[in-house]
């Protein structure tokens, strides 16, 4: 099953303009851009047969070629990722067929471990009628008080996602769901935590492109809330972070944050 891995990034970000050439600091003293980490750790997942950068702006396309990315244009309309990530796919024109599974490699998680994607290939594959996989993550408890505080400072931290007993989701919220999380860890209902990546079959991503933006998805502003309105299965895949600190770079306040991750980690 060829597999394609696509990176959206827009420069015209309301909550946090420029982000993707927002240079963060390694282990070693090393700046690179974000799009530049996104994009080496969506390299590094194993099974992918090609990465490319989607994106509407001259400068984040010249920053992704200077470090040897592939980079494909798409309209400035798109107005997520995954309807970036459609849109670079029909760019590809004949090439689209090439490709059984596309993932939407989000641009502002270079924390991403491989396996995270590695995981939702591998679900796609082994359920050959489901459309789409996304991963979720039992919050550990210094990830639910970093949901917390964020709250608290009126900030929007991750996403938090409800599921059925299935593993098909429910609902996804920029709040910590559900309420008796707050019990926390160990109670009843644990809080997942989303991780934004997705795995799609291309008619997926089709049928994504021809329905209007949904009540839900635009009040929480969570792309994917468009398929549960219109009756699709979201498949969410608990992965295991294997002792690593995950988190994305939604706001300005999350760098020390990452950083700090990279610089615990040794990465340069």
């Amino acid at each position: 099953m060829p597999v394609l891995v696509v990176i959206p990034a827009r420069y015209a970000s309301t909550r946090y303009p420029g982000k993707p050439l927002v240079e963060i600091e390694g282990a070693d003293g090393t700046k690179k851009t974000l799009i530049q980490r996104s994009w080496e750790a969506a390299s590094s997942v194993k099974g992918v047969d090609r990465v490319v950068v989607a994106t509407d702006d001259e400068r984040i396309s010249a920053a992704a070629e200077a470090f040897g990315a592939e980079v494909v244009m798409t309209p400035e309309s798109n107005r997520n990722g995954t309807e970036r990530t459609a849109s670079a796919l029909a760019a590809l024109g004949d090439k689209a067929n090439d490709y059984d599974i596309v993932v939407n490699f989000q641009g502002d998680a270079p924390l991403t471990p491989p396996w995270f994607v590695e995981d939702l290939i591998a679900a796609l594959q082994a359920k050959p009628k489901d459309l789409m996989a996304t991963p979720v993550l039992r919050t550990s408890e210094d990830a639910l008080a970093a949901f917390r505080h964020d709250r608290t400072q009126g900030r929007v931290g991750g996403t938090t996602a409800l599921m059925t007993n299935q593993g098909h989701a429910i609902y996804f919220s920029k709040e910590v769901l559900p309420y008796g999380g707050d019990a926390g860890i160990d109670a009843t209902a644990p809080v997942f935590h989303h991780v934004g990546v997705y795995a799609f079959r291309p008619k997926a991503l089709q049928k994504y492109l021809s329905w209007p933006e949904g009540v839900l998805e635009k009040t929480e502003g969570l792309e994917q809330l468009r398929f549960i309105e219109n009756g699709e299965k979201v498949t969410c895949v608990e992965v295991d972070a294997r002792g690593k600190h995950f988190w994305e770079l939604n706001n300005p306040e999350d760098l020390q944050l990452i950083e700090s991750v990279l610089k615990n980690e040794g990465a340069g």
